[in-house]
């Protein structure tokens, strides 16, 4: 479970998160939508602590990630997968190297118990086969797979996605889309999407929320979105705020 109480988070004294509060249960798909800069990525990395929140609390499970030493903050980030909006793959780095990155990082495992979890891991994803290759040999499809790969790596109970479909074309997008949702099946995570796109909403997520003005705005399910009578979530949806 996640659980944010009171988050606030300022850059040069302007308030992006403004006394947010929000309960995530195990196993949901959650969208976060809004307009660019309303601070959807900037969540995603107080829930990493790669930024620190200004005032508040964020606990996951029991333990408030806001309040650890770096030790324990590692020990709890091995638990979170994040697909960034440009993959982020090392360049200089094969695909092998790049899913193995995390479990190198985590230690105690033998190279073949690596080698036998990033080959699992690439078939997840469709992608079996492609260890010798580098980033710079894939298509921006197979870059965002591998990304995924990487993410599952260490069996995360909650998994980030920051824009995961934007730039792609929409058949590489429903790719993309099946496997946000093959692998909250088959992993039982949280799943956070940041997203512009709709479509990607409603085709992988069970809950959705918008933020707007440092708020969070409750929409419910997907159909309860489709439906709302708020005039902002409205006219997002429309495309007004785009």
């Amino acid at each position: 479970m996640i659980k944010l109480i009171g988050i606030t988070k300022e850059f040069s004294g302007k308030k992006v998160l403004d006394n947010i509060n929000l309960e995530i249960p195990g196993g949901q798909k959650l969208a976060v939508i809004g307009p660019s800069g309303c601070g959807k990525s900037t969540l995603l990395r107080l829930l990493t602590r790669l930024t620190r929140v200004t005032k508040g609390a964020i606990f996951l499970g029991n333990k408030d990630i806001t309040l650890l030493d770096e030790d324990a903050l590692i020990k709890i980030r091995k638990t979170i997968g994040f697909v960034f909006q440009t993959s982020a793959l090392f360049d200089s780095l094969s695909v092998y190297e790049n899913v193995a990155f995390g479990l190198r990082q985590q230690g105690g495992l033998l190279e073949s118990q690596i080698s036998k979890i990033v080959a699992e891991r690439l078939a997840m994803v469709d992608l079996y086969g492609t260890e010798a290759l580098m980033p710079s040999e894939l298509s921006g499809g197979m870059q965002k797979r591998v990304g995924l790969a990487r993410a599952i790596a260490t069996d995360p109970g909650i998994i980030l996605y920051d824009e995961p479909t934007t730039g792609l074309d929409p058949v590489t997008s429903t790719v993309i889309e099946d496997l946000i949702n093959k692998l909250a099946k088959q992993f039982k995570a949280i799943s956070i999407l940041v997203t512009h796109q709709m479509t990607t909403v409603y085709r992988t997520c069970d809950r959705v929320i918008m933020l707007h003005d440092g708020k969070f705005i409750e929409t419910g399910n997907v159909q309860q979105t489709l439906n709302t009578d708020d005039p902002v979530v409205k006219n997002f949806i429309k495309g007004g705020l785009l």
